[in-house]
């Protein structure tokens, strides 16, 4: 699927609709993991901030660049923000328990950068590629949903 956002509340429209049909799935073995692919100021942020938003309203969300690793409490499914644009591989994630996280289907794990860990990702994922088509529109490939 191509869109074409143009403002962020576009992209954070985008992203909620993608919350509500994934809260809806069923039989899931592991956790639901959003790869969210681009570059610097691509909107990865935006799109989480627009994900979160529908299953915590409250939530103030800002990229886990420093911290790695956030993680948002919630009954039903605990939601994972996790930025790798820091990270050299898999194992500085080791300490986190990134495997265990992965692997739990209660999860939704939202991970930016995710081409560092690839290695650790399971195949069944949902892509969501996005890039710059002008100063506020972008352009964003959406595939395994």
């Amino acid at each position: 699927m191509r869109i074409v956002t143009k403002s962020t509340k576009e992209t954070r429209a985008l992203a909620s609709k993608m919350a509500r049909e994934i809260l809806s799935a069923k039989n899931i073995s592991h956790a639901t993991v959003i790869a969210l692919k681009g570059n610097l100021g691509a909107g990865k942020t935006t799109f989480v901030q627009g994900f979160i938003k529908v299953l915590l309203p409250k939530a103030r969300v800002k990229s886990p660049t420093f911290l790695l690793i956030k993680h948002y409490p919630r009954r039903g499914k605990d939601v994972y923000h996790i930025d790798c644009y820091r990270v050299k591989g898999p194992s500085d994630l080791k300490s986190l328990e990134i495997k265990e996280v992965l692997a739990n289907p209660k999860n939704i794990v939202l991970i930016e950068w995710p081409e560092r860990i690839q290695k650790i990702l399971p195949k069944n994922k949902i892509i969501v590629s996005m890039r710059h088509k002008n100063e506020n529109e972008r352009l964003i490939n959406v595939s395994g949903l």
